[in-house]
């Protein structure tokens, strides 16, 4: 059955001083609703703003379909889809995608499973062709073989998300003590280990055929399309499937706690202790869960929540704290997170939340208070349907999890309509005097810092065991090919390509050098904008690296006429969003706002920038924040990792530092230190603002006129720092951290700047060996021997000279054979590349363009890149005809001279007992050991 109905979305009003009452005009997304015979839902949005189309699927399948013992599949078959299926062969999902210029992905959560491409509009039909394929035909792949390497692969991300990484274990801590051993949110949505270990081929096609039907599913179409056309290719590649097994909706399970549980556990890579407290609440669709989310940010959103006030500002137990509802399908929960100082009892963390709560009775609430985190609604609505994936994902999820894409405005309106007293009932009903699970996650050794009343939660953490290659083929299945009424074998051919869309692009001078670039984007009532200022750590005494960062920090801290909590509610006030931060070359500001309050915003921005409040209070406690940051960090691999390569790679020049600085330079950084920095370098002539979304050239020049007009120029003094000679000889190197399940791999030299001539074209050289999910250095490392995750290659040249770099994160019993595979595939890059593979590449490039400016975000990304390195306004066409040029002789050429493996430094973050000694097989020496800074250790 056909309908269409117009989905409006009325603005939110509010009568809050600054902030403009007039709604914005109403928003619509047309959408066209229908279901096959098959019972696959299908759901058509027309967009033309780009030559582009967003596909999504959503399945109604997550890890709450699965049962104890059988845990993990659902985040499997996630991975399992990408690999083949009947008519689509090994690893083509992706290279299929990107040869045609477009992106894709997917994801697994408790309650479903999500897959999404956004293509250029000619390769509509290819993707159709594969979504169907995998839908319907899958399981005559679903081998054994296939089946080990995709364990792997899960068992890879696990190691990277959770073992490897502070606090990764403490979502499992929480689910096993909040939820019955049989209730579907017991186990983690990436499943128990052991389960995906013992379960069979059987087991798993089972899993496949009983949740993957077309029935249990919604297709949404959004984009560029002709609706007539899309629903015939809809007809002919997903209406001869096969319905599958009748699925009901699950039911809700909600939990209550006989009494409260407290838990530690000894965590190997956290600095800090972390305290969790979570108290079971309802599900997404329960009528309290509206005020359950505002009650969650009135706690512990901004410098006015008491749960802000008690613990950070007057105990001062914490750098932040965070509160949150976090309602499923099924079951809920409220949640309070606060990652303390280092010395920090979680005792008296504890105690503190519990006044913070006392002093939310006590004081109480506004209205204003309320509707202005309301008001953040609108925006971040905006915002979610910015993209025809966006609107894509918003219009599946609402379908499958509330019955209709109707609910998107009766979500949205939920909100808009809970009251002061329904925020009260459900603090009563759910939080005040109710038992929750409480987590203490401590650093290894120091379980004085443990909640009271806390027991030990037992985790078995995995053990670094000799790798051993398993056969394959044992346990397969015969599974018959599956039947179609047309030959599925023969991909269906792509029409013209669409023209690149390139957006106008201006630029208005003012007189003291400030100028403006700016991009019409007129979608949505947004209006996004941004002004860097170069410098950033470049301009930081060698001595007291870190002055910068905390400039970015301490100038959203209030201004001349406003306290810090005053500017963050005239910031909410608006619906805005304003944010500073420092990177290694500028200080930039970022702000997002509603086009109605543009003019109010860019008001604030005006006062943060000029007005400085410089508070000494928040300086020490930012100064506290910064250096406590910098210590946790400090235990992560992969960023210790990071900041090692980049001081082997910089030396003595000021690049090598983080842009945070370090403990002991920021220790000796004062309040004054930041004044003369901020006299001394915020220059108009290094000021670039750029601006995209719905105002005209003339209102936008007209807007930043008073800005211009109130920036001084100054004398800037950038130092000139030496970049260490190039080495001519590899040299291996290993930074220690016992027990690490994983090791990360930074292997690469120095390289060239961005405004280097040959930058894009190695860019461009460098696609193939690690710029993509099909690239060389991927494919062989995750897909074929499933030793990670991801791994890649870049290049990140800016202004100054940058780094070329290969990664990873490799299971650490494959450490050695990893670092010698990416030897070997740098090795044999420096050969003639195929043309096949040169087409591929080129393909990918240029067909992708024609997504390219679709967000505002990637619009900002474009005048940024015109602004900092005087591009021209059509760069863009220019790099199409770099890559058009692109020859096999040219590309290797490029690799000859930028990927030279016998010269690089290859840095191995992991456990040195058992990694160490097998990498001197690689040639290089005896590697050298550093410390977590980079300093060598005997």
């Amino acid at each position: 059955m056909l309908r269409k109905i117009r989905l409006l979305l009325l603005p939110l009003a509010i009568l809050i001083v600054g902030c403009s009452s007039k709604p914005s005009t109403p928003f619509t997304i047309d959408y066209e609703k229908y279901t096959l015979d098959n019972g696959l839902e299908v759901i058509l949005h027309k967009d033309r703003s780009d030559p582009i189309v967003g596909v999504a699927i959503q399945y109604h399948v997550g890890s709450n379909r699965e049962v104890p013992g059988r845990t993990g599949f659902a985040h499997l078959f996630e991975h399992m889809l990408f690999q083949e299926s009947q008519h689509v062969g090994q690893d083509q999902f992706f290279k299929k995608i990107q040869n045609a210029g477009g992106t894709l992905n997917g994801g697994t959560n408790k309650d479903g499973t999500v897959y999404f491409e956004v293509v250029p509009k000619n390769a509509l039909e290819m993707v159709l062709w594969l979504e169907s394929d995998r839908m319907g035909w899958l399981l005559p792949t679903v081998t054994q073989a296939a089946f080990e390497n995709q364990q792997e692969v899960v068992q890879n991300e696990k190691r990277q998300r959770v073992d490897n990484r502070p606090y990764g274990h403490n979502n499992y801590a929480v689910i096993k003590n909040l939820y019955p051993a049989d209730h579907p949110y017991n186990w983690t949505t990436i499943g128990e280990l052991e389960d995906l270990q013992n379960a069979t081929l059987k087991d798993v096609r089972d899993f496949y055929e009983r949740w993957y039907g077309s029935n249990n599913a919604t297709l949404v179409i959004a984009g560029d399309i002709n609706e007539g056309q899309v629903k015939k290719l809809v007809e002919k590649y997903f209406g001869e499937i096969q319905h599958g097994p009748t699925v009901l909706d699950p039911e809700p399970q909600p939990v209550t706690l006989a009494s409260t549980k407290k838990v530690f556990h000894e965590d190997n890579f956290a600095k800090s202790p972390r305290l969790s407290m979570v108290y079971p609440t309802v599900h997404q669709r329960h009528t309290d869960a509206p005020a359950l989310e505002l009650l969650g940010q009135l706690l512990g959103d901004g410098k006015k929540a008491p749960l802000y006030k008690i613990i950070v500002e007057e105990d001062k137990l914490a750098p932040s704290v965070a509160s949150y509802s976090r309602p499923q399908e099924i079951a809920g929960t409220f949640n309070i997170t606060v990652t303390a100082f280092s010395t920090t009892n979680l005792t008296d963390v504890e105690t503190a939340i519990f006044t913070a709560l006392e002093k939310f009775e006590r004081d109480d609430f506004t209205e204003s208070d309320l509707e202005r985190l309301k008001a953040k609604y609108e925006t971040g609505f905006y915002h979610s349907i910015s993209s025809a994936l966006g609107k894509g994902f918003q219009l599946a999820y609402y379908n499958e999890y509330y019955g209709s894409p109707d609910a998107i405005t009766k979500d949205l309106q939920s909100i808009l309509e809970v009251t002061m007293d329904d925020v009260k009932q459900v603090y009563n009903e759910y939080v005040k005097g109710q038992n929750y699970v409480l987590t203490s996650f401590v650093p290894k050794g120091e379980t004085d810092l443990v909640a009271a009343g806390s027991e030990l939660f037992p985790i078995e953490e995995e053990q670094i065991v000799e790798n051993v290659e398993k056969s394959a083929g044992a346990g397969e299945l015969e599974v018959a090919e599956i039947s179609s009424v047309f030959d599925r074998s023969v991909e269906p051919e792509q029409g013209p390509q669409p023209n690149l869309n390139a957006p106008m692009v201006w630029r208005h001078d003012y007189p003291g050098n400030v100028s403006l670039f700016g991009a019409n984007h007129d979608e949505l009532p947004l209006i996004n904008f941004g002004i860097r200022i170069r410098g950033g750590m470049l301009l930081d005494a060698p001595d007291k690296i870190g002055v910068a960062n905390l400039i970015s920090d301490m100038m959203m801290e209030g201004t001349v006429s406003k306290t810090p909590v005053e500017l963050e509610e005239a910031i909410d006030a608006l619906a805005s969003s304003i944010s500073m931060f420092t990177s290694k070359e500028t200080i930039r500001m970022e702000v997002t706002c509603l086009k109605r309050n543009f003019d109010a915003t860019l008001a604030l921005v005006e006062e943060i920038l000029f007005e400085p409040r410089w508070d000494e209070k928040e300086f020490r406690r930012i100064k506290a924040e910064t250096i406590e940051g910098i210590n946790r960090r400090a235990a992560i691999p992969s960023t210790i990792a990071s900041n090692v390569f980049n001081r082997l790679n910089y030396g003595d020049h000021i690049l090598a530092n983080a842009t945070m600085g370090t403990e002991a330079s920021v220790a000796i950084i004062e309040l004054e230190d930041l004044k003369n920095y901020y006299e001394a370098n915020f220059s108009a002539d290094l000021a670039t603002v750029s601006i995209v979304g719905d105002i005209r050239r003339s209102d936008a020049v007209k807007a930043f006129k008073g800005l211009a007009e109130r920036w001084e120029t100054k004398d800037v003094f950038f130092p000139e720092y030496a970049l260490p000679e190039p080495s001519s000889e590899a040299q291996i190197y290993f930074v220690d951290v016992p027990g690490a399940k994983q090791s990360e791999i930074r292997i690469g030299y120095l390289s060239m700047a961005y405004t280097n001539p040959d930058y894009y074209p190695a860019t461009v050289m460098n696609m193939k060996l690690g710029g993509s999910f099909s690239s060389d250095i991927n494919l062989t490392l995750r897909e074929e021997k499933g030793y990670t995750y991801g791994a890649r290659s870049r290049f990140s040249g800016s202004r100054s000279p940058g780094l070329f770099i290969a990664s990873s994160g490799v299971r650490s019993n494959t450490t050695e054979e990893s670092v010698h595979i990416f030897k070997d595939i740098m090795t044999d890059y420096r050969k003639p590349i195929a043309e096949e593979d040169l087409e591929f590449t080129k393909n990918m490039m240029l067909k992708s363009n024609a997504r390219r400016f679709e967000t505002l975000g990637a619009l900002r990304g474009m005048l940024n890149n015109i602004a900092t390195y005087g591009l021209p306004f059509d760069y863009i066409r220019n790099r199409e005809k770099i890559v058009r040029d692109m020859t096999v002789e040219r590309h290797n050429q490029l690799a000859q001279e930028y990927v030279r493996p016998t010269e690089m430094i290859y840095l191995i973050v992991g456990d040195g007992a058992t990694q160490y000694e097998g990498l001197k097989s690689l040639g290089y020496g005896d590697p050298i050991m550093l410390d977590n800074s980079g300093n060598p250790v005997q």
